[in-house]
């Protein structure tokens, strides 16, 4: 049976350009569970390596990118004293289109409308390669972490706890 082509995101082809390897890997959507946890299943890895793009914005300075392992939240208080912020909110859902060009589900750190301040989870170090989104619902990109944390120009640090 012949694989139908996987469509490149934008994502994928900043990748492209920066010379970044990686694996475009598709999974099976289910619009009503759009966690991390479905998708690591899908994908039959562990829930450590499949990790989650969130959103946030603080009172001084403004949006910012946590990446965090797909069984973790993002702990307010760390990402708020990491981003050099004294409170910080999950932006609202009707704002993360607009914001960062991404949907729910689909929200990758690489090619957002603009280059915000990222921050991943420690854990990631731990990681041989990680998923995250590539841009759309139902495709993920599997690369090596120093490759993400160097191409969004992230600061490893502790922002979340297991959930």
């Amino acid at each position: 049976m012949a694989h139908a082509k996987i469509e490149k995101t934008n994502a994928a082809r900043l990748l492209d350009r920066a010379k970044i390897a990686y694996e475009l890997v598709p999974y099976q959507v289910d619009e009503e569970h759009l966690a991390a946890t479905h998708v690591a299943e899908q994908l039959g890895e562990a829930i450590e390596s499949v990790f989650k793009t969130l959103v946030l914005k603080g009172d001084r300075t403004g949006y910012f990118v946590c990446v965090v392992p797909g069984d973790h939240e993002v702990d307010l208080k760390a990402a708020a004293r990491v981003s050099g912020n004294k409170k910080v909110d999950l932006i609202p859902m009707k704002e993360l289109l607009p914001v960062t060009g991404y949907i729910r589900g689909g929200c990758s750190p690489i090619g957002m409308r603009k280059s915000f301040p990222t921050y991943i989870h420690e854990s990631v170090a731990a990681q041989p390669y990680i998923y995250i989104s590539a841009g759309v619902r139902g495709l993920q990109l599997r690369m090596a972490p120093s490759d993400l944390i160097t191409y969004v120009r992230a600061t490893v640090a502790d922002i979340s706890r297991k959930a």
